[in-house]
């Protein structure tokens, strides 16, 4: 025999199904000489979650609100994955527009059937945000469109290690020029393995570069800890780079979560680049294409040859004192040296500099007779000591040295092809947007 739970169930489905048979034949066969009235709509109703991570499946939103009068809500935690936001009645969201409390706009995408919004990454935490939203309605006598606003707010992160960001170079001081070769490097506080592509994801998306004139870019991790970012070709010349975090507040990891990070912005100078032909013995310096001089030069001799590839300016020393137990000559051999050296431009952290070499004139423009560096008279060094920068471009080219490397001794990223750099970014795609490194943060339009 049914239980008496059972039975009252059935009875209960039974009386709702008879409820809807009797308002959808009232609907459809009104009585005579009454119009037919339609049941005025309820509430339109929203609801508020997260997703379980970026790019997967939603789980249940926590919080349903009504957009006719909306309460502000408050996710609980840190979310773990992006913001969902879900229509629960009948309508259209033809447009979504998810704003942080400066203005700045949360990048997101729509379903395609107008009923969801989901963020591109986690709103970070202790955060405040406004969801402004365009819902259509089917209404007696036509479509009824609204402009509703919502307000979204995220928890504080959980006490305990904060991932920030020291942005190179230098101390970004507003004004400051480098060449158009100059690296952006990105020195995390807190190592991010290569075992957790998607703590990568977060910070990789997090990291925005931006240029005007605008520049196609990526980063590409160095290590753990390091990332850098580079144009596909050099910066413009005279452009504008800015720099910035979006991490603060974001979950990246279990156990760390985003931290505020110094902004960097920085501009460049002329494109100058500095060519050393080692088969000829010169180099021709260029500014923006044209030529501006010829230096008849020495590199380096066999045992010690001069590193061939694309190298950027580090530094520049007035006077250095070089010796060659720096290099590994042992002190007392045939080949040390100590020297007090003028004007010298640095290309390598190892000691590879362009300067003032009196003692080889005769060498100049015929042969190879120096440790790696490159040498030339003391006019000519004074005279590219004050025409380059920080970023400028040193190519040694026709040589009979080791490739520069692209990390580690100095900035020889541009001796990676475009594809090669991209396979060291996290994303694995090339960025959409030029100029940009797909920060979740975009400015208000």
């Amino acid at each position: 025999m049914p239980s008496r739970r059972y039975v009252q169930g059935w009875g209960a489905l039974s009386l709702a199904v008879g409820a809807v048979l009797v308002t959808t034949a009232a609907a459809q066969d009104p009585a005579p000489g009454r119009a037919a009235v339609a049941a005025a709509p309820g509430p339109a109703l929203l609801t508020v979650g997260t997703c379980s991570v970026t790019g997967g499946l939603c789980r249940v939103p926590r919080t349903t609100v009504s957009l006719d009068a909306p309460a502000p809500v408050e996710l609980p935690g840190v979310a773990t994955g992006p913001v969902d936001l879900a229509l629960r009645t009948p309508g259209r969201l033809t447009d979504v527009t998810v704003t942080d409390r400066r203005g700045r706009r949360i990048a997101g995408r729509a379903g395609g059937d107008g009923t969801r919004w989901t963020s591109d990454v986690p709103l970070p935490a202790g955060g405040a945000y406004t969801a402004r939203l365009v819902l259509e309605e089917d209404r007696p006598g036509g479509v009824r469109r609204r402009i509703l606003r919502l307000a979204v707010r995220t928890a504080k992160a959980p006490e305990g290690e904060r991932l920030t960001v020291a942005f190179g170079p230098g101390e970004g001081a507003p004004g400051r020029t480098y060449g158009v070769g100059q690296p952006v490097t990105a020195q995390l506080s807190h190592p991010v393995p290569a075992a957790e592509p998607g703590a990568r994801r977060i910070v990789e998306r997090a990291l925005e570069v931006r240029s005007e004139p605008r520049a196609e870019g990526a980063w590409h991790w160095v290590d753990a800890d390091t990332l850098h970012y580079r144009p596909r070709v050099y910066w413009p010349s005279g452009a504008t780079v800015r720099v910035r975090s979006g991490l603060d507040g974001a979950r990246v990891t279990d156990r760390l979560h985003g931290g505020r990070s110094r902004p960097l912005t920085f501009t460049t100078g002329s494109r100058v680049e500095a060519v050393t032909d080692v088969a000829a013995h010169e180099m021709r310096v260029y500014r923006d294409g044209r030529l501006l001089r010829v230096i008849p030069v020495t590199t380096g001799k066999p045992g010690f040859r001069t590193r061939v590839g694309t190298k950027v300016v580090l530094g520049k020393e007035s006077m250095v004192r070089m010796r060659g137990d720096s290099i590994g000559i042992a002190r007392g051999s045939r080949e040390f040296y100590d020297l007090k050296v003028r004007w010298a431009t640095r290309v390598t952290w190892s000691g590879e500099y362009l300067h003032a070499a009196p003692w080889s004139l005769d060498a100049q423009g015929s042969e190879d007779v120096s440790h790696g560096c490159t040498g030339m008279s003391t006019e000519a060094a004074r005279w590219l000591f004050r025409t380059v920068r920080e970023g400028d471009l040193v190519r040694v080219v026709h040589g009979y040295g080791e490739p520069m490397t692209p990390f580690g001794n100095g900035y020889g990223d541009w001796n990676l092809g475009w594809p090669e750099w991209l396979r060291g970014s996290a994303l694995g795609v090339r960025p959409a947007r030029p100029g940009s490194a797909g920060s979740p943060l975009r400015p208000a339009l």
